[in-house]
C-alpha cells in the first residue's frame, strides 16, 4: 500500500467504497489523514465500517471543514449530471480527486524522479500496460502494474527512484487527477466511447489529451496517430513544444515507430533502424496489437531499454484473459475470447484477425451498432446474437451475414460450436467478441468472459490451451 501523507492530519472523505475506495480510504488513514467515507450502498458502507474505516452520511456532513472528496471513478463527475455528493462538493467549493491524483501528489513529494507510465485510449488500453509493465520486469525493473487493469494503484509499492509504476488510465480516472504528469504517457488510439459519461466526442477527446498534457518536458508523451482525434492531438503537443513520439501501425512515419510487415521500425533523422520483429508471437497477433507494441516499445525505448531485451519481453509475453485470448482447440474449431471488445471498434480488431468465423454477439449496445463492421462481414460463416443488441445486430447483419437469435451465451455457444465442427471451414474459429457493453446480462466484461471460458472448457474433447 501507498500511504498517502499529503493529506496527514486534514479530513477527507472518499465516495464509492468498492475496491479502489477502499483501498484509497485505507492509504490516507495510513498516512495519517481523518477519513470520512460513504456510499450509495448499505452493504459497501457496512463492509467499509466492518474493515476499521469511519463511515457517515455525506449528505449531513459539514462539508466546508473537508479539504477534498476522493470520488471512486464510477460515479458521475459531470454526465448524464453529476452525482448529488459531486453537487455538494463543488456547492462547498471542495476539490473533487480520485486515486491517481493521491498518487501523483505523494510521488512528486516523495519520488518526483520515479518512472511513472500512464496509459490511456479507447481501445488497447490493457494490452499494452501489461505488455509494458511485462518487457520491463523481464529486463530486469521492479514494475508495479495497476490502475484501470484492475489493481488499485494505492495498493502497489509506493514510488521510489529505479522502481516504475505502470499505470492504464481510464477517461474517469483522468478526469478525477488534474494534476496527471507521467514521465511517459500514450494514448494509443480515439474513437468514440463512453459518451454517455462525457457528452460529445470534443469532450472526450480533451480528457484523453489531458494524460499527455501533463508530461513534463523532460518526459516523453507517446502517440498513436493513425485516426483524426490523435493526429490533431500529436500536433497540438508538437506545437507546444512537447517530446513527441508517433506511432503507426499504417503509414511509415518520418519521425517515430511504425509497424511494417510485421517490424517495429524505429525512424529518427532520417535513418531507421530495427527494434523488434512481431512475426510468429501468437499473443501479439492483429494489427491493432502491433499498434500496441509498437506503443510499449516505445516506452521501453524512454525508460532506456535496448532493442534485444525488447524483443526478447514481446516473445514471453503470454497475454490477456479476455483479449484474444484462445481458450483451446476441438478438432479443427478454435475456440477465442474476446470478452473485453465492449464496442465495435474492439471487436474489428477481433474479427479483423480471422476468417471463417462463427461469432457470438450482443449485449448491451453502444452508439453506432456494427454498422461499422460491414467490411468484416465476409469474414462471418454465422453470427450468434445475445442480450439486448440482438434484434438490432440482426437488423444489421440482414441478410448478409447468416445468423440467429441465440438470446444466452451458453445456448450461442452450443450453436455455433455444432456449427463450426460441421461446416467445410478449414480453420473455423468460434468467437466471442460481443462489440456490447456486458451490463445486461453480466456485472462486468470479465465475469462475461470467465462464463465464456467455462462453457467451452466443458466441451467434450477440448484440448486446453
Amino acid at each position: 500500500m501507498i500511504p498517502i501523507t499529503t493529506f496527514a492530519g486534514k479530513k477527507i472523505a472518499v465516495f464509492g467504497l468498492g475496491a479502489s475506495g477502499l483501498v484509497s480510504a485505507g492509504a490516507l488513514l495510513a498516512g495519517g489523514a481523518d477519513v470520512i467515507a460513504f456510499d450509495d450502498d448499505t452493504a459497501s458502507i457496512a463492509k467499509a465500517s466492518a474493515g476499521g474505516i469511519p463511515t457517515a452520511d455525506l449528505r449531513q456532513a459539514d462539508l466546508s471543514k473537508i479539504a477534498a472528496l476522493v470520488l471512486a471513478p464510477g460515479v458521475p463527475l459531470t454526465h448524464p449530471t453529476p452525482h448529488w455528493v459531486v453537487q455538494l462538493a463543488r456547492k462547498a467549493n471542495v476539490e473533487v480527486i480520485g486515486d491517481v491524483e493521491l498518487f501523483c501528489r505523494e510521488r512528486r513529494h516523495h519520488a518526483p524522479g520515479a518512472p511513472f507510465v500512464a496509459i490511456t485510449g479507447t481501445n488497447g488500453k490493457s494490452t499494452t500496460t501489461a505488455l509494458i509493465a511485462h518487457l520491463t520486469a523481464s529486463a530486469g525493473m521492479d514494475a508495479q502494474l495497476g490502475g484501470n487493469i484492475g489493481t488499485a494503484i494505492l495498493s502497489l509499492a509506493p514510488p521510489r527512484p529505479g522502481r516504475v509504476h505502470v499505470i492504464e488510465c481510464s477517461s474517469y480516472q483522468i478526469n478525477l487527477a488534474p494534476s496527471l504528469d507521467p514521465s511517459v504517457g500514450i494514448l494509443i488510439n480515439l474513437s468514440e466511447d463512453h459518451l454517455d459519461r462525457h457528452g460529445t466526442m470534443e469532450n472526450y477527446a480533451a480528457v484523453k489529451e489531458r494524460l499527455l498534457s501533463g508530461v513534463p518536458d523532460d518526459g516523453t508523451a507517446i502517440i498513436g496517430v493513425d485516426d483524426e482525434w490523435c493526429e490533431k492531438i500529436a500536433a497540438c503537443l508538437a506545437q507546444a513544444g512537447k517530446r513527441v513520439v508517433q506511432i503507426s501501425v499504417r503509414r511509415k512515419l518520418k519521425d517515430g515507430l511504425y509497424v511494417e510487415s510485421g517490424r517495429i521500425l524505429r525512424v529518427h533523422g532520417g535513418q531507421s533502424s530495427l527494434i523488434a520483429e512481431l512475426s510468429g508471437i501468437g499473443s501479439l497477433r492483429g494489427l491493432h496489437n502491433a499498434q500496441n507494441a509498437a506503443c510499449a516499445a516505445a516506452a521501453a525505448l524512454a525508460l532506456g531499454l535496448e532493442p534485444a531485451a525488447i524483443q526478447a519481453g514481446l516473445r514471453s509475453f503470454p497475454g490477456l484473459a479476455h483479449r484474444m485470448e484462445e481458450v483451446g482447440r476441438r478438432g479443427t474449431v478454435l475456440f477465442v475470447n474476446d470478452s473485453k471488445a465492449t464496442n465495435a471498434d474492439s471487436a474489428a480488431q477481433a474479427l479483423a484477425c480471422f476468417h471463417d468465423i462463427f461469432w457470438i454477439a450482443g449485449g448491451r449496445p453502444k452508439t453506432g451498432g456494427i454498422e461499422s463492421l460491414r467490411s468484416f462481414f465476409p469474414r462471418i460463416r454465422k453470427a450468434y446474437l445475445i442480450g439486448e443488441a440482438a434484434d438490432q445486430f440482426a437488423a444489421t447483419l440482414a441478410d448478409m451475414v447468416s445468423h440467429e437469435t441465440s438470446g444466452t451465451l451458453d445456448k450461442a455457444l452450443a450453436a455455433a460450436a455444432r456449427d463450426a465442427a460441421t461446416s467445410s471451414a478449414r480453420e473455423p474459429v468460434v468467437l466471442l467478441s460481443p462489440a456490447c457493453a456486458s451490463f445486461d446480462q453480466y456485472r462486468n466484461f470479465e465475469v462475461r468472459g470467465d462464463a465464456f471460458r467455462a462453457l467451452v472448457q466443458a466441451l467434450p474433447g477440448l484440448l486446453k490451451k
